[in-house]
C-alpha cells in the first residue's frame, strides 16, 4: 500500500461529546416502498488471516467513529452506529451532505479527524467533540445503501460501490471522501498498514448483500487486539477522595452475564476526567455488576458502577481465565451500547464456500439488550438454542425474517401446528395449535366458523408473523394440507417417506424416485422436499374436488400399492418394527387437522436443519435429508436462477375414478 494510496484513505477517531447524551433515534419500520428512517449497520468479524479464495476486497480500516448519514429531500441526518442523532454536532458535514446530488439516500461510513500526514487521529476526534470545535471531521464513505426511491442493499457490494463512486464524482467538499479499495495483496496491505501505524484493514465479499449486523461476509485483519469493553467500576488508591488508578474492564457473555477482563489505567485530559467522574458517580453502586468481580486489595479501593460506559482498549492477547495481557487505554466511546460488548472472537479464515450468516435489513437495536425486527422486539437474543453448532435465538429469528418471500406462499391462510423450544431443542418442546396467554406477534387468528367446536386456528401471512413465532421460540412450523377459507376440502396430498436408520441414503433416493414414477403414472405431478430430518416429502397439489376422507384414502391407497409393487422397500404399517430394512410412506399425515413440517421449516434437532424444496432433476444431488443450515437454505435462495418448484401453483389436477381403480381401490 503506497504513501499515495494512505493519503487517499486517510481517517480518524470521532470522540465524546461533553454535555448531555444523545437521544436515540428510535422508529417503526417503514412501509413499503419508504425509506427507513433507521438501519442498523453491517459489522465486521476479526479473523486471524484473509481468506485464500473468493472475490473480495479491501479497504482501510478507519479509526473513526462509525456514522451514517440518512438523506431526503435535503434533510440530513447523522446517526451512530447505535441509534444516536448526531447531526446538530456536525453542521459543516451536514452542510456537505446537504450539497449531494442526490433525492433520497442512505450512506454508511466512518467520520474521522486526520493528522498532519493524513493519518487517523482518534484523540484529535474525541478533542472536537469535546470542545465543540467540529469543522475539520471528515466522512470517509464506503458503502450506499438506498439511492433516489431504491432500497438497494440486496444487491452485490460491488454495484453498490459502483452506484457510490458515480454519486461522489459530483463531490467538491474535502470533507466528504470517497473510500478507495485497493488491488494488492491482502497480507502486503496488513503489513504496509501496520508499518504506518494504522488499525488495519476491513475486506468484504464482492457479491455480497449489505446485512445488518456482524457477518463473514465483512472481516477485519488488525495490527494489534483491540476491542471495547464495559467499565463495572474503578479502582483509587486506599484513602484516596479522588481519582481513578484504574478502569474494572469486563465483557458480555452469552448467557447475559458481566465477565471481569481485567484492569487498565486510563489516560484522560483534565477534562475528560472531571466529566468521568461526574458521569460515574451517578452510577455508583453497591455490589459488583461483575460475576466473577476481582478480589479486594490492600492498596486499593473498589468503586463499582452500573454497566454503561465503554472503553477502547488495546492489548497483546487474551489470558487463559479469560483477561486481558499489557492493556493500553485509547479511549472512552460514546457510541457503541454497553450491552452489545462483547469478547471479540478472533476466526481463523472466514467461510467462502458457502454462505456467512445470516443478517437482516429489518433489524436495528433495542433497548436493554434486545433486538427489533420490523416491529418486534427480540427478548433473549443471544439465548442458545442448539448447544451442537451454538444457534442462537436471533439466528432463527433472522432466519425466518430472510426465508419469508419462499416460506410464505407455502403457509398463506393454512393452520399451524407449532414446536416451541423455550429452553432450546435440548429441553422440553411444547406443541401449540392455539393462542395460550401469550399473544404471538404477528399472528393472525382464523375464525371459530371455519372449524366449528374448537379454538381458533392460527395462521402466519406476514414477515412480521415468522419473526413472532421465533421470539416466541418457535423453531418448527408445521401446517395443514387446506388453506381458509375452504378447510373442507385439502388442496394437497403429502407421501412422508420415513426411513429406517440403517439403511443408506442411496435407498432414500431410489425410494423418492420410484414414489415419483407411480404417481405419473397415475397421473399426478409431483415435487419434492427434504424433511430436514432423515427422508424426503413428496407433495401433490390438488384442486379442491375431494374432501378430506376421500383424500386420505386415496393416499393410503397409493402407499399399500408401493408396498404391493416393491415389497421389499416399502411398508405402509406405522411402527419401527414394521419398516425394518424398508422405508415407511407415512400417508397418515391427510387427516383432517393433521399437519406436516412447512417447506423451509427449521427443525429442532441438533445442527437445526430446513425442510428445502428440491427439483427432481437435482434429486441425486441431495446427500441427506439435512443436508440444508439455515444459513445454507438462505443462501441456495437467493442464487437460484430457477425455482426448483417451477409450475406448483399452476397445477390443475384432481383424484380421479381411473386413479382409485390403479391403485387398488373399490370405488
Amino acid at each position: 500500500m503506497t504513501a499515495v494510496a494512505c493519503r487517499r484513505a486517510r481517517t480518524t477517531n470521532m470522540g465524546r461529546w461533553s454535555g448531555p447524551r444523545a437521544i436515540r433515534v428510535r422508529a417503526p419500520d417503514a412501509l413499503p416502498g419508504e425509506m427507513r428512517l433507521l438501519i442498523e449497520p453491517q459489522l465486521a468479524t476479526l479473523v486471524e488471516r484473509h481468506p485464500a479464495e473468493g472475490d473480495w476486497s479491501y479497504e482501510i480500516k478507519f479509526d473513526g467513529y462509525r456514522m451514517l448519514a440518512r438523506i431526503e429531500r435535503g434533510d440530513v441526518k447523522l446517526v451512530t452506529r447505535n441509534g444516536h442523532d448526531w447531526t446538530e454536532r456536525m453542521p459543516r458535514l451536514r452542510a456537505a451532505l446537504e450539497d449531494l446530488q442526490v433525492d433520497t439516500a442512505w450512506i454508511d461510513g466512518e467520520a474521522v479527524v486526520l493528522d498532519a500526514t493524513g493519518k487517523p487521529d482518534f484523540n484529535a476526534l474525541q478533542n472536537a467533540f469535546d470542545r465543540r470545535s467540529t469543522a475539520d471531521i471528515v466522512l470517509f464513505v464506503f458503502d450506499l445503501l438506498w439511492l433516489n426511491g431504491s432500497d438497494i442493499r440486496e444487491q452485490p457490494l460491488r454495484a453498490r460501490r459502483a452506484l457510490l463512486h458515480e454519486l461522489m464524482q459530483s463531490v467538491d467538499s474535502p470533507l466528504l471522501r470517497y473510500s478507495d479499495d485497493f488491488a494488492e495483496d491482502p497480507a502486503s496491505l496488513v503489513a504496509s498498514a501496520c508499518k504506518m501505524q494504522l488499525e488495519g484493514i476491513i475486506g468484504k465479499r464482492a457479491d455480497a448483500p449489505y446485512r445488518s449486523g456482524r457477518s463473514n461476509d465483512w472481516i477485519k485483519l488488525k495490527c494489534n487486539l483491540r476491542q471495547e469493553f464495559v467499565i463495572g467500576g474503578f479502582s483509587r488508591v486506599k484513602g484516596a477522595k479522588s481519582g481513578v488508578r484504574s478502569l474494572l474492564l469486563g465483557v458480555y457473555e452469552p448467557d447475559g452475564t458481566l465477565r471481569y477482563a481485567g484492569h487498565v489505567a486510563p489516560h484522560l485530559t483534565p477534562a475528560r476526567s472531571a466529566a468521568f467522574s461526574k458521569r460515574a458517580q451517578a452510577l455508583q453502586q453497591a455490589q459488583p455488576a461483575f460475576y466473577n468481580a476481582p478480589e479486594p486489595e490492600r492498596d486499593r479501593e473498589f468503586y463499582w458502577l452500573k454497566p454503561d460506559i465503554v472503553a477502547e482498549v488495546a492489548f497483546l492477547e487474551w489470558t487463559s481465565n479469560g483477561e486481558v495481557r499489557h492493556p493500553v487505554f485509547h479511549a472512552l466511546r460514546e457510541d457503541k451500547p454497553a450491552r452489545a460488548v462483547t469478547e471479540e472472537k478472533v476466526v481463523a479464515e472466514p467461510r467462502v464456500d458457502g454462505p456467512g450468516q445470516i443478517g437482516s435489513t429489518r433489524e436495528r437495536p433495542g433497548p436493554r439488550g434486545t433486538v427489533i425486527v420490523g416491529d418486534i422486539k427480540i427478548s433473549n437474543p443471544q439465548r442458545v438454542m442448539d448447544q451442537a453448532l451454538g444457534h442462537t435465538k436471533l439466528d432463527i429469528v433472522r432466519y425466518y425474517d430472510a426465508i419469508a418471500e419462499w416460506a410464505l406462499p407455502y403457509l398463506h391462510a393454512r393452520p399451524l401446528a407449532l414446536v416451541r423450544a423455550p429452553d432450546g431443542i435440548a429441553g422440553e418442546l411444547f406443541f401449540q395449535k392455539h393462542s395460550e396467554r401469550a399473544r404471538i406477534p404477528g399472528i393472525e387468528e382464523l375464525p371459530v366458523s371455519l372449524y366449528p367446536g374448537h379454538k381458533p386456528l392460527l395462521v402466519a401471512n406476514t414477515a412480521d408473523a415468522l419473526v413472532g413465532l421465533a421470539q416466541m421460540s418457535v423453531v418448527e412450523i408445521h401446517s395443514w394440507n387446506g388453506a381458509a377459507p375452504d378447510l373442507e376440502h385439502p388442496d394437497r396430498v403429502i407421501f412422508d417417506l420415513d426411513p429406517d436408520p440403517a439403511l443408506p441414503w442411496s435407498a432414500m433416493l431410489e425410494a423418492a424416485s420410484l414414489v415419483k414414477v407411480v404417481l405419473d403414472e397415475l397421473g399426478l405431478r409431483s415435487f419434492a422436499k427434504t424433511s430436514g430430518g432423515k427422508g424426503f416429502h413428496i407433495v401433490v397439489p390438488l384442486t379442491r374436488r375431494q374432501g378430506w376422507d376421500e383424500v386420505k384414502l386415496f393416499s393410503q391407497a397409493v402407499a399399500q400399492h408401493m408396498t404391493r409393487v416393491v415389497p421389499q422397500r416399502f411398508s405402509a404399517v406405522l411402527g419401527p418394527k414394521n419398516r425394518v430394512g424398508k422405508i415407511f410412506i407415512d400417508y397418515l399425515r391427510n387427516g383432517r387437522s393433521a399437519s406436516t413440517v412447512a417447506a423451509f421449516s427449521v427443525r429442532a434437532r441438533p445442527g437445526m436443519a430446513v425442510s428445502m424444496p428440491v427439483s427432481w432433476d437435482e434429486l441425486n444431488d441431495v446427500r441427506s435429508g439435512d443436508q440444508w443450515t439455515m444459513a445454507q437454505a438462505v443462501h441456495r435462495q437467493r442464487t437460484l436462477t430457477t425455482d426448483p418448484w417451477e409450475g406448483y401453483w399452476r397445477t390443475r389436477q384432481g383424484i380421479t375414478a381411473a386413479m382409485r381403480r390403479a391403485v387398488g381401490m373399490k370405488r
